[in-house]
């Protein structure tokens, strides 16, 4: 949970509700944290420094933070991509999209038959080798 809660405030500074929403939204609707979770954690985080709470009550990353998620590769910028990573990555979240319950990929058909478009497209655009 922790990993989690530090990626959805790489996006942006979030209070206590805003990351269980993120929570829920990075778990694709699978986990939904509690607040009994959720704000101890956010404490624990702060007394290592890893976030701090503002003035309009949201937390944000500190450097320290900052440096912890990019050392996971995720927040943007920090991580080198080539196209054998980001093919590898896009392998991966298709292995975990087909583990997933067939039932909560309905409402978005139309995307993937999109992005499976796109796909085809661009390995007809190859040269043949």
């Amino acid at each position: 949970m922790r990993y989690i809660v530090l990626q959805a405030l790489s996006e942006s500074p979030k209070n206590g509700v805003e990351i269980i929403d993120a929570t829920e939204k990075l778990s694709f609707g699978w986990w939904k944290p509690s607040p009994g979770s959720i704000y101890p954690l956010l404490n624990s985080l702060s007394e290592e420094n890893l976030i701090q709470k503002k003035e309009d009550g949201r937390y944000e990353l500190t450097e320290k933070g900052r440096e912890e998620v990019g050392y996971f590769g995720s927040m943007p910028g920090h991580k080198s991509y080539t196209v054998d990573s980001v093919l590898s990555d896009m392998d991966n979240f298709i292995s975990y999209l087909e583990d997933y319950p067939r039932s909560k990929l309905v409402p978005y058909a139309e995307k993937i038959g999109r992005i499976s478009e796109r796909f085809q497209k661009l390995k007809e655009s190859l040269p043949k080798e």
